[in-house]
């Protein structure tokens, strides 16, 4: 908790406008709640606020993730402040077309039902490879650049970058299929909350774990380097090590996906 509190008080002091958006999506994840108990409307199976309610969460921590590891890198303020309001307010404006689709009752993704809802995804798509290219300029300067921190977190940085492009590009064959489970429809037999099909494979799987590499693996390389008092580059090889092995997973959750096998069969 206390080094939870350290980077909520970080953001808040040097990005105040980036934090609002933070607190924005939280307070969208608790309306999505309240939607899941006063709306029975179900889209695809699954009631019509679950999709934004894990949006609204999954971006406060990711935009959150942002304004802390930035405060990292030797850039301007100017740079940093530029930096933190394009990825605060192109999310903010995706996650407001995902909730304004779940309130209208109809899908946010791969949606060509109408030329109005086409464009909307096509919107979300724009404002996503914005983001894409920040973090590849992110992974660039995290190898090129001395950050504000120890060796081995600044490579758990780096790899997160580089597992994030990843996870990103996976969405990226989502579009392209303009649906997320292999082998069935989008909708059907799914996992508690996350819908992840039970019955065939789902590539949200694999999009999931990469976009969240980001926190894990420099959580990990943060966590080591307090509970692992040994040298650097042992402590680097450990960093390394554990982030192969998570690509490795998202590796093999993506093929099993493209195979139409689903992650856990309940059947």
């Amino acid at each position: 908790m206390k080094y939870l509190k350290e980077v909520f008080n970080t953001v808040k002091k040097e990005s105040p406008i980036l934090f609002t958006i933070v607190m924005i999506h939280v307070v969208g994840a608790l309306v999505c709640m309240g939607g899941l108990f006063i709306d029975e409307r179900t889209l695809i199976g699954v009631n019509v606020w679950i999709k934004p309610l894990k949006f609204c969460i999954s971006g406060a921590i990711y935009i959150m993730t942002v304004g802390f590891l930035i405060t990292k890198y030797p850039y301007s303020t100017r740079k940093k402040n530029i930096l933190n309001n394009i990825v605060s307010w192109t999310l903010l404006f995706e996650i407001g077309i995902i909730v304004y689709q779940a309130a209208r009752g109809v899908r946010s993704h791969y949606n060509q039902e109408s030329l109005f809802d086409g464009l909307l995804f096509a919107a979300m798509g724009i404002l996503i490879a914005i983001n894409v290219l920040i973090m590849v300029l992110f992974a660039f300067d995290s190898a090129r650049l001395k950050l504000k921190t120890t060796k081995s977190i600044q490579v758990a940085i780096f790899l997160g970058w580089i597992v994030i492009i990843v996870g990103s590009w996976v969405g990226g064959q989502m579009i392209s299929q303009m649906s997320h489970n292999v082998g069935v429809a989008d909708g059907g037999e799914g996992l508690p909350l996350v819908n992840w099909s039970t019955v065939a494979g789902d590539l949200r799987i694999a999009h999931f774990f990469g976009l969240h590499g980001i926190q894990i693996i420099p959580l990990f390389a943060f966590i080591l380097s307090k509970k692992w008092k040994t040298s650097t580059k042992n402590q680097i090889i450990a960093v390394v090590l554990f982030g192969l092995l998570y690509a490795a997973w998202i590796g093999y959750m993506f093929y099993q996906a493209k195979q139409g096998i689903p992650l856990i069969n309940l059947n």
